[in-house]
C-alpha cells in the first residue's frame, strides 16, 4: 500500500504501519462527512489509536448520538467512491493562522500556538476538506475499504475538565473486511463477556451512585476474592515472604519525602486531623519503608521479601471510571524486597518466575516490556544507568524476550511490566517489577554488613495481581463468568426434579459441604430444564448434579458438567474427584 508523507513524498508502507495509515486516513474521511452533514462542526483532536480512531468535534448547540452515526459512515462510504486525491502542503504560522481561522477551526488555531516556534505545520487535503496534520495518509480515499463507527462519548478538550466537553465520535477501519468482520466479532464477544453485566448476573459486585468508582463485593464476589487471597498467601508464604499491614492514613511529610507528593499529588486525597494535613495513602510502599527502618537490619537478614493486600485511594476522573477497571479505591497485592547488590539479580529473577507462575495457572499469554526514565524522574544518571542494567541482566539471564518502552518507568526507578493476553486477544498491564535506589536515600535506609560497615539497600517494589479488583474483572472477561473450579464461587448446584427427590438432592448437597465443597440446592417449584438453563447461563456452574427419582432409588447422582455431558456416577467418587480438583487449582 502506497502513503502519502507531508514532504509530498509517496512511498510503500511497511507491513507494521499499514493499519496506522488507514486508521489515520479514515479520521479525516469521517470529518470530512462530519462537515459535509454539519457545516458548523469545528474539530479538535483525530488520531489513529490501537484499536481504531477517533476525532473530537464541537457541534455548538447540536447534538450527535449514536443513532446518527449510520448517516456519517454513509457519507464516508460516498467520499470513499469518489476517490478523491490526498494532497499535502505547508505553510508558515501566519498562514497557517489565517488558514484554519477562515475555515472556522479555532482549536485547531489554538493547538498551533501550542506548537514550538519552529515546528512545521503542514495539512492534507482530500476534496473540499483541509485538516491540519503530520500525516502520512492514503493518496486515494479509495484505499479506505473497511471501516465502521463504534461509538459516541464525551471528551474534554486537551484531557483537561476545566475546558470544554466534546463529542468523540470512535471508529475503526482494517486492511480487508475479512479483518474488520473478526474484529466486530470480537467485540460482540467482548460485550458478552462484559464484566459489568457478568458481575451484576453472577452477584459479585455492585456500584452506587452513593459511592462513584468505590465497589462493594458482595458475598460471592467476597468468596472469589478471598479464594484468590488464599492463593496469594500460600504461594508467598513458599516463597519466603511475610505479611505486613500499613496505615490508610500517614502525614503529608511522609509523602514529601517518598517523593509521591511533588510527583503524584494530583492523585492523592487529603484531610487534616490535629491541625495537620495527612494524605490516604494511594500506594503502600511509604508504609513498606517504615516498617523496614523501625529496627537496624543486618545483611545476614537479608533479603527481606514484605508483602502486602493493601487497599489504596486514588483520584479519578470520573469520565474515566469503568466497572472493577478503573475505580478509585483498590487492593493492591503489593510486595518490597530490601535486598543488597549482590542479591538483586536472583531476587529479580525469583520475583518474574513467581509472576510468571501465576499468570499460566490462569492461562494468560504474556509479554514483557522493559520501561526506563521518565521526564519526572528523580535520582542520579549513575542510579538510574544501574537501574536499568539490573533489569536487563535479570531478563537475560531468564533468557525472556522484552522491549523497550522508552520514558514510562516510575519517578523513582525502571521496571519490568507484564501485558497479559486473554481469551480474546486483548491485553492488560498487571504485574510489574520496579527498581528502586531512590526511597532508600530518602528515608536513609540502611544495614551493616559483614565488614561492620552501614551499606544502603535496594529496594524492590513489585505486584503480582496488581489491582485486585481489577484483576477480577480481567479473570471475569477471560473466562466469561465460568471460572475454574477452584476459583467458582458456587461450584456445585444441585436440581431435584421433582418434590420427590428434594430431600434426597439436599442429602447431596449437605455431604458436598461437609467436604468443603461450595454447593446448594436450588429447590425452587421450576421445570429441570429452567434450572438448568439458570445454573448454566446465570451461576455459570462447573459442575450440576441433577437428581430425580432415578437417583433417588440408586443413591447414585447425574453429573452434568460445562460440556452438558451427564454421566451417572457414586456420590463418593463425585465427591473424592472434586476435592481433588479444586486442592489442585486445576
Amino acid at each position: 500500500m502506497k502513503a502519502l508523507y507531508n514532504d509530498g513524498s509517496v512511498a510503500e508502507v511497511a507491513d507494521e504501519d499499514v493499519v496506522h495509515v488507514i486508521r489515520h486516513s479514515a479520521a479525516h474521511i469521517m470529518a470530512q462527512a462530519i462537515k459535509r452533514l454539519y457545516p458548523e462542526a469545528d474539530f479538535a483532536y483525530g488520531p489513529a489509536t490501537d484499536n481504531g480512531f477517533y476525532y473530537d468535534v464541537d457541534l455548538g448547540d447540536k447534538k450527535i448520538s449514536e443513532d446518527d452515526l449510520p448517516a456519517i459512515e454513509a457519507e464516508m462510504k460516498k467520499i470513499v467512491k469518489e476517490n478523491l486525491k490526498f494532497s499535502t502542503f505547508e505553510l508558515p504560522r501566519e498562514e497557517a493562522v489565517a488558514l484554519m481561522e477562515e475555515r472556522g477551526e479555532k482549536y485547531k488555531v489554538e493547538h498551533i500556538g501550542d506548537l514550538p516556534e519552529d515546528a512545521r505545520i503542514t495539512f492534507y487535503q482530500q476534496g473540499d476538506y483541509i485538516d491540519m496534520c503530520v500525516g502520512p495518509h492514503l493518496t486515494y480515499t479509495k484505499a479506505l475499504k473497511a471501516f465502521t463507527l463504534t461509538g459516541v462519548s464525551g471528551a474534554y478538550w486537551k484531557g483537561d475538565k476545566n475546558n470544554k466537553m466534546l463529542t468523540r465520535i470512535n471508529g475503526t477501519a482494517f486492511a480487508t473486511k475479512d479483518e474488520l468482520e473478526e474484529h466486530l466479532r470480537l467485540l460482540e464477544e467482548a460485550k458478552k463477556r462484559d464484566h459489568r453485566k457478568i458481575g451484576r448476573d453472577m452477584d459479585l459486585f455492585m456500584m452506587r451512585d452513593e459511592a462513584p468508582g468505590f465497589p462493594f463485593f458482595l458475598p460471592n464476589g467476597m468468596i472469589l476474592k478471598n479464594t484468590l487471597l488464599d492463593y496469594w498467601r500460600e504461594i508467598h508464604t513458599a516463597a519466603g515472604y511475610v505479611e505486613i499491614s500499613t496505615p490508610q492514613i500517614m502525614n503529608k511529610q511522609l509523602w514529601k519525602t517518598s517523593g509521591h507528593w511533588d510527583h503524584y499529588k494530583d492523585n492523592m486525597y487529603s484531610t487534616v486531623i490535629d491541625d495537620e494535613e495527612y494524605c490516604i495513602k494511594p500506594m503502600n510502599c511509604p508504609g513498606g519503608v517504615l516498617v523496614y527502618s523501625s529496627k537496624p537490619h543486618s545483611y545476614r537478614e537479608l533479603p527481606i521479601r514484605a508483602g502486602e493486600i493493601g487497599l489504596v485511594h486514588r483520584h479519578e476522573l470520573k469520565g474515566a471510571l469503568h466497572g472493577l477497571f478503573r475505580v478509585r479505591c483498590f487492593n493492591q497485592d503489593d510486595a518490597h524486597l530490601f535486598v543488597t547488590p549482590e542479591q538483586l539479580t536472583d531476587e529479580i529473577v525469583g520475583v518474574v518466575n513467581l509472576i510468571t507462575s501465576v499468570y499460566d495457572k490462569f492461562g494468560f499469554t504474556y509479554h514483557l516490556e522493559l520501561s526506563t526514565r521518565p521526564d519526572d524522574s528523580m535520582g542520579s544518571d549513575e542510579d538510574w544507568e544501574a537501574a536499568e542494567a539490573g533489569l536487563k541482566t535479570a531478563l537475560e539471564q531468564l533468557g525472556m524476550d522484552y522491549v523497550i518502552n522508552e520514558g514510562d518507568g516510575a519517578f523513582y526507578g525502571p521496571k519490568i511490566d507484564f501485558h497479559l493476553e486473554d481469551s480474546l486477544g486483548r491485553t492488560w498491564q498487571c504485574g510489574t517489577v520496579q527498581l528502586d535506589f531512590q526511597m532508600p536515600q530518602n528515608f536513609d535506609l540502611t544495614y551493616i554488613d559483614a565488614d561492620g560497615e552501614k551499606k544502603r539497600p535496594i529496594m524492590l517494589h513489585r505486584v503480582c495481581f496488581g489491582s485486585i479488583e481489577r484483576f477480577i474483572g480481567i479473570l471475569i472477561e477471560h473466562f466469561e463468568g465460568k471460572f475454574p473450579t477452584w476459583l467458582a464461587p458456587l461450584q456445585v448446584k444441585v436440581l431435584p426434579v421433582s418434590e420427590k427427590s428434594r430431600d434426597y438432592a439436599h442429602t447431596v448437597c449437605d455431604q458436598l459441604v461437609d467436604a468443603g465443597v461450595r454447593a446448594k440446592v436450588d429447590d425452587r417449584d421450576e421445570k429441570i430444564g429452567y434450572k438448568i438453563r439458570d445454573a448454566r447461563s446465570t451461576d455459570r456452574v462447573p459442575y450440576m448434579l441433577i437428581i430425580g427419582e432415578k437417583e433417588v432409588e440408586s443413591g447414585n447422582i447425574s453429573v452434568r458438567d460445562r460440556s452438558n455431558e451427564t454421566v451417572q456416577r457414586e456420590l463418593s467418587d463425585f465427591i473424592a474427584d472434586i476435592k481433588a480438583e479444586i486442592a489442585e487449582r486445576r
